[in-house]
């Protein structure tokens, strides 16, 4: 559990594997003054906009149950019918603002992370209820920091509030006398200040805790060394693993280049310490390398290309040259042309006397 491990050794910064793997399981930065926010926020537009047809819509509705109460039926069918029909109407003037509502806390979510489903944070978990971890959750820095928010967010809104309204408290006070007509709009100019000004405090607020949390989540996410090398052994391989795979690819290629000596045209050696075997037919732009080594590898290729009659020609400039600048299967560099072609074109000359 996270709880559990030591601190003290998480001196790592998180490698983005490590960040995946805790999305994935469903550790993600969340602040509930973030959902806080746009839910606040998504009620306060929905007022806004959809205050006054909310208002008539259920005005219309309710209206003609009230005028005409005395003639409506109390039996049974009737009530039920009576109460599904006003529930249609109450939720079809309601719909589309808790929709919103809805949004506005999904998108609060949906802000924060990525959308995750994972089934780690409910699966039972002892450490939950155990009275030890439940004390040391409960004066951890985290809820220290909550105690400290909620606190900062009552003396703010107490101080704001308190602001606002005390200008007008002669006006508050005088309306117990005023014209009913006159208080509602007051009352809800009033109110959507006071829910502006709420607004406005919590957007900080939210940002403010979403930087905090982002910070405890990503402190949390830190590893130790051990955890960083177990990481690169699972991602890279273990070294072991690919040291000996990489002695296969060099078993497997040494096999493939000295099958491949046989068809060269000519061997180039140091004589002792390095050989280059070359393979050139009419129509190539330039020889091809098939094959090259040091030491005990150039000794293989030497006794190969005597097996097969491939002529062994030593020029130890040259062949220090090639075996430094070509790779198995690519043409010779255009800087060796020149000592190539003499060495091929002699040999060619002298097969021809041979044959003659």
């Amino acid at each position: 559990m996270a709880e559990e491990r030591d601190d003290t050794e998480r001196t790592e910064d998180p490698t983005p594997k490590r960040l995946d793997e805790a999305i994935k399981r469903g550790d993600v930065v969340r602040s509930p003054e973030v959902n806080t926010w746009f839910m606040i926020a998504g009620g306060v537009l929905t007022l806004m906009v959809f205050a006054g047809p909310m208002a008539q819509n259920l005005q219309t509705a309710f209206r003609g149950v009230i005028a005409n109460s005395y003639q409506i039926p109390v039996d049974g069918p009737a009530l039920t019918g009576l109460a599904k029909s006003l529930a249609i109407e109450v939720l079809v003037a309601l719909g589309i603002p808790l929709s919103l509502l809805m949004l506005a806390a999904l998108f609060g979510t949906a802000i924060q992370h990525r959308i995750v489903f994972s089934v780690d944070p409910i699966i039972p978990d002892l450490a939950k209820i155990s009275p030890a971890a439940g004390l040391k959750r409960l004066f951890s820095k985290q809820a220290l920091v909550n105690f400290a928010k909620g606190i900062a967010k009552v003396t703010i809104f107490g101080a704001v509030i308190a602001a606002l309204l005390w200008p007008l408290r002669l006006r508050l006070a005088g309306l117990v006398s005023a014209d009913p007509a006159q208080i509602l709009p007051f009352t809800q100019s009033l109110a959507m200040r006071m829910l502006g000004i709420v607004v406005a405090i919590l957007a900080v607020v939210a940002l403010a805790d979403y930087l905090f949390q982002h910070r405890v989540w990503y402190e949390r996410q830190k590893m130790s060394l051990r955890e960083m090398k177990e990481e690169f052994r699972q991602t890279d391989g273990d070294p072991q693993i690919k040291g000996k795979l990489r002695q296969l690819r060099q078993q497997r290629m040494r096999k493939r280049m000295m099958a491949d000596v046989p068809k060269a045209s000519v061997v180039i050696t140091n004589p002792t310490h390095f050989a280059v075997a070359l393979r050139y037919e009419r129509g190539m732009n330039a020889p091809v390398c098939v094959a090259k080594g040091v030491d005990l590898i150039a000794r293989k290729i030497r006794e190969v290309a005597e097996e097969h009659g491939i002529p062994v020609v030593e020029n130890p400039p040259l062949a220090r040259a090639l075996h430094g600048t070509v790779e198995i299967d690519q043409e010779i560099p255009q800087e060796h042309y020149r000592a190539v072609a003499e060495i091929i074109g002699y040999l060619m000359r002298l097969r021809r006397l041979v044959a003659r």
